[in-house]
């Protein structure tokens, strides 16, 4: 049996706030300039996750299969543009990829955890689906973000390189096999690092909420390992299909490399 968890209200938030403003005077203090950055970002923590709370209750209570795909679409859509918007470069159709990508990784992922590991009934049952699919978004598009701009980066920095291997009759697939796999271990950094530190550095997210919430640690335990796998192997497909997307705008059929499709962003 749970044992009953504690809630916490507005003056609970309010005083949890005042985090965030001490970290703001630290960057004010020691002219960092992110105050601006910090105050934005924590307005719109309390607006999204607030919003989604919203959602999610009549989500909960409604419990529709249409509508919990909807939110998964959207979900999936924000995602998207999170992951390429951190990026110095940029190219027509990356939003597309980026979208295909963390779709297809949900379709793999999410489905493998939900439905053969966990088992969750109904499929589309909006407590497990949901959070799950949530935590390989917020996962995957790090990785995502990192591959590509790290692959981009590679084809418009090292692009003799490329060229090269093609003047001595490299295909597509051998010409971008260095910056494919550079950008993928780049891609994988973090959940790799993240898996290292679990239990000895760091108690991982999903694991301390099971625990506040009352569930046995051994169980919480369970469940972490299920989420860091399963955000090891988003992350890494995820990686891998995004990358070989961006490819094809940037060698041809007839092994060219099309460095005018790479476009630099405002300020990079």
């Amino acid at each position: 049996m749970m044992a009953d968890f504690i809630q916490l209200g507005p003056v609970e938030l309010a005083i949890a706030s005042l985090l965030v403003v001490s970290a703001g005077v630290v960057s004010i203090i020691l002219r960092l300039g992110m105050e601006r950055r910090l105050g934005i970002a924590a307005i719109r923590t309390v607006l999204q996750l607030g919003l989604l709370g919203i959602v999610l209750e009549r989500i909960f209570a409604i419990r529709h299969p249409l509508l919990v795909l909807l939110l998964l679409v959207l979900m999936t859509t924000f995602a998207a543009r999170e992951a390429i918007g951190s990026a110095s470069r940029s190219y027509r159709g990356i939003l597309i990829d980026a979208w295909l990508t963390m779709a297809a990784t949900c379709l793999v992922v999410g489905g493998a955890v939900t439905q053969l590991v966990v088992g969750v009934e109904p499929w589309y049952e909006p407590r497990y689906v949901i959070p799950l699919i949530g935590m390989i978004l917020g996962n995957a598009l790090t990785g995502i973000s990192l591959c590509l701009d790290r692959f981009m980066d590679h084809l418009d920095v090292r692009s003799s390189e490329v060229e090269l291997r093609i003047a001595f009759g490299a295909t597509r697939r051998e010409a971008l096999a260095a910056p494919l796999r550079d950008a993928v271990r780049t891609g994988m950094i973090p959940i790799i690092n993240s898996m290292a530190a679990a239990g000895i550095v760091s108690l991982p997210g999903m694991m301390t909420g099971q625990i506040l919430a009352g569930s046995p640690p051994l169980q919480a335990v369970a469940y972490q390992i299920v989420v860091m796998f399963m955000i090891a192997a988003a992350a890494t497909i995820g990686a891998m299909i995004v990358v070989v997307l961006a490819a094809r705008h940037f060698i041809g059929a007839d092994a060219t490399l099309r460095l005018d499709r790479l476009i630099a962003r405002k300020g990079s």
